[in-house]
């Protein structure tokens, strides 16, 4: 399904008036407001593959209807978020999942959409029907040679297909790990993860990425192969400049203060980007600033002054991708709900008195630094990320604009009401 522009300008016209008072009233209190219209419109969140379908809990899965059946109507899913809200230019898919059978003939159908392929994903947390050998006790860690063999085969498989969609990074996750003390030997998993790692970077090409993920628990309890930034951050430097840290905003314990974590990790050049998502209580893959916008505000402080004090492009030097399950939503309107909270993060965080803020830390001055802060978190942006979409063609209101087109009865009469989306 392709959406029509006259279709989201038709609705746009409906809210135009009212947009526009709002847009003129916020224009007068925000400086230099056309520069940062530029950067909001230029901020692109990647959409995944496997994010089209409906999630499950660890006891059952209500799908909706209408789920994507290949690859080609996933692509097609996308590019109806893309169309209503020019936010998500791209998608990351995950192998095996979606596989390409013919790359070439995929790259074009995505360009129809406005569309191009972001990090490919492996997968050695499964094993899959025709596989020879058994993840069951690790991947790249394990402890023997050929487990180990097919993994870093699969990842450099993994490689080949992105190199034909013009991909240009791999992101790793490892569930590798152990159940119980004992199990393994913490220094020789590590070991063989990382000499199974730089097997697979020596295959990258000269203009790739290696992301390398991390996760404290799940679905190993006792322990995980690469639980923490700080491992990860090891494997990166030991591997050489074209590998980095992934950061899920999930795989953190409870209290982890991850601004700091990604301050750090930038002032490094050690951050590859984010899989965004929210969470209650541990990995619980919620839509991205349902629990805790505020510290994803903290987080998007802490990039927007990282990256401009090195020079990186706010767009295209990290990666951006959601990364969450949608138990009981629509999975195109939680993706859209998702880009949104990014992107109002991302928008407040360059709303940020910098130089005010930045003189209140040199004069240890901790209550103007808060108020500061919290000014910029309490301003309503939507109208500013409405105007960038509007310049874009896009919608004022995307999820509204979604309903109003009964664009998901639409996707249940095309691909009917039991179908169940690829890798799920």
């Amino acid at each position: 399904m392709k959406l029509q522009g006259n279709e989201i300008d038709r609705l746009n016209q409906r809210q135009i008036v009212k947009h526009k008072q709002q847009f003129e009233y916020i224009s007068t209190q925000i400086p230099d407001i056309e520069n940062i219209l530029n950067k909001i419109s230029a901020f692109n969140i990647t959409i995944p593959s496997w994010a089209l379908g409906t999630g499950s809990t660890r006891f059952g899965r209500f799908s909706g209807g209408g789920e994507p059946r290949n690859l080609e109507e996933k692509i097609s899913d996308v590019g109806l978020i893309h169309a209503l809200n020019k936010s998500s230019n791209s998608i990351s898919l995950h192998i095996p999942w979606d596989i390409p059978e013919n790359a070439s003939s995929i790259k074009d159908f995505a360009a129809q959409f406005d569309l191009h392929f972001d990090a490919v994903n492996s997968n050695t947390f499964q094993d899959q029907s025709n596989q020879k050998l058994s993840y069951k006790y690790g991947s790249l860690h394990h402890v023997d040679i050929a487990v180990r063999q097919q993994a870093i085969d699969h990842n450099i498989e993994v490689i080949n297909y992105g190199v034909q969609l013009g991909s240009k990074a791999l992101s790793v996750w490892l569930s590798d790990g152990s159940n119980f003390p004992g199990q393994l030997n913490f220094r020789r998993s590590f070991e063989n993860t990382l000499d199974s790692l730089q097997k697979i970077y020596y295959q990258l090409p000269d203009d790739w990425k290696i992301w390398i993920e991390y996760k404290p628990y799940e679905p190993n309890f006792y322990s995980t192969t690469i639980a923490d930034w700080g491992q990860s951050h090891l494997l990166a430097s030991k591997l050489g400049p074209k590998a980095s840290t992934l950061v899920d905003l999930g795989h953190h314990l409870q209290g982890t203060n991850i601004e700091q974590i990604v301050s750090l990790l930038l002032m490094e050049g050690k951050l590859a980007g984010f899989h965004f998502n929210d969470s209650k209580y541990g990995d619980d893959d919620l839509t991205v600033g349902s629990i805790n916008p505020y510290q994803l505000f903290l987080i998007f402080n802490e990039l927007v002054e990282g990256m401009d004090a090195v020079g990186l492009d706010h767009a295209n030097s990290l990666g951006w991708m959601i990364d969450a399950s949608h138990n009981v939503k629509d999975p195109i309107e939680d993706l859209l709900q998702s880009v949104q909270a990014i992107k109002i993060a991302y928008t407040q965080a360059l709303l940020v008195n910098k130089q005010a803020l930045n003189e209140a830390q040199q004069n240890n001055d901790v209550v103007m630094a808060q108020e500061i802060l919290q000014a910029a978190f309490r301003i309503d942006v939507s109208v500013l990320i409405a105007e960038a979409s509007l310049r874009n063609g896009g919608a004022l209101n995307p999820i509204e604009c979604f309903r109003k087109l009964r664009l998901r009865e639409n996707l249940i009469k095309e691909r009917g009401i039991n179908t169940i989306a690829t890798g799920l």
